[in-house]
């Protein structure tokens, strides 16, 4: 095992190499998908239809947490919804 241990050390420090330069741009890209992500998960309480709403229906328990702050990089300064008291 000790061979495979080393191994996995290896490809962990080669991977950490290759993604040092590119941290921030690969944050960046995260945020983008999150942002992304959010916003068709709370688009039908924004009044824009959804077609995979029944689908996301049962993840707002998860994500009403994060909804603050996407609202705030969205640029929105108040929760445009009623229903969520964040603000």
């Amino acid at each position: 095992m000790p061979v495979y241990d080393n191994l996995v050390k290896l490809v962990k420090w080669y991977e950490a190499v290759l993604e040092h330069p590119h941290k921030t741009e690969i944050a960046r890209e995260l945020r983008a998908e999150d942002d992304l992500f959010l916003l068709m998960l709370y688009s039908e309480m924004l009044g824009i239809p959804n077609p995979a709403y029944y689908y996301t229906l049962e993840l707002y328990p998860y994500m009403i947490e994060e909804f603050h702050d996407w609202h705030l990089r969205m640029g929105m300064e108040k929760s445009p919804l009623s229903g969520i008291r964040c603000c």
